[in-house]
């Protein structure tokens, strides 16, 4: 039998990656923090604590949820970088591929000393070595944050998706992006650039061509006279 099949596949409808707005990412917050300050049993203060530092130190790296549960406290330092030489830290990030390396936001320092001073790390301890996934999607629930607009579950690797976007928001460099994400530019660009509004220049796109300028009829009866002359 011949082949029949279409010699080019169809085109496919490219979703975006779940992440939260900076509106719902101050809801998240705000909501953690919170929990953090008066859990429903006083048993969980140490859960709902450390939830929070997570969803801070994520959204703050950018990490892969994998690679923060591999992180022990010899693989961060925290130094001063940046333009303003501003308290951050220079994280070695061992995943499957080998170790890259990835610079936080200055708003990772915090959680980060946090975690530190709480559960007295030593050199070899894990930073994070239990997710709260169930504390995570409780709290989900009650902001009714469990999907976004087009039905795609949130779950922590939204707080990386919500790095990458923030920074999009924000003007940084796509492809200085990609490198501290270790991911491709082609990736940011097909699964969230294009679904960024501010990704797009208005003063751009919105561009008018100057019409020449017509001349009155009088002038140009003028001239032309003139030119008999």
């Amino acid at each position: 039998m011949p082949d029949l099949s279409d010699p080019y596949r169809a085109p496919s409808k490219v979703s975006h990656r779940a992440w939260f707005s900076p509106a719902e990412y101050q809801q998240l917050y705000e909501a953690a923090r919170e929990r953090a300050r008066t859990p429903k049993k006083e048993r969980w203060r140490s859960a709902c604590e450390d939830l929070l530092d997570y969803i801070l130190f994520m959204v703050n790296t950018g990490l892969r949820p994998d690679e923060a549960k591999r992180l022990e406290l010899r693989d961060i330092e925290i130094v001063p970088d940046g333009p303003k030489g501003q308290r951050i830290l220079h994280i070695a990030v061992r995943g499957k591929r080998g170790t890259g390396w990835a610079k936080s936001m200055p708003g990772a320092v915090h959680p980060f000393t946090r975690m530190k001073e709480r559960h007295s790390l030593k050199p070899t301890d894990l930073v994070f070595p239990t997710l709260q996934r169930e504390l995570f999607n409780a709290l989900l629930g009650e902001l009714d944050m469990k999907k976004d607009r087009e039905g795609n579950p949130r779950t922590f690797y939204s707080l990386r998706h919500t790095y990458i976007s923030m920074r999009l928001l924000e003007g940084a460099d796509i492809y200085q992006i990609a490198k501290n994400c270790r991911t491709s530019v082609e990736m940011i660009e097909k699964y969230y650039a294009a679904h960024i509004k501010d990704m797009i220049d208005a003063r751009a796109v919105n561009v008018v061509k100057r019409k020449p300028k017509k001349q009155p009829s009088g002038e140009s009866q003028s001239s032309n006279d003139n030119a008999d002359k």
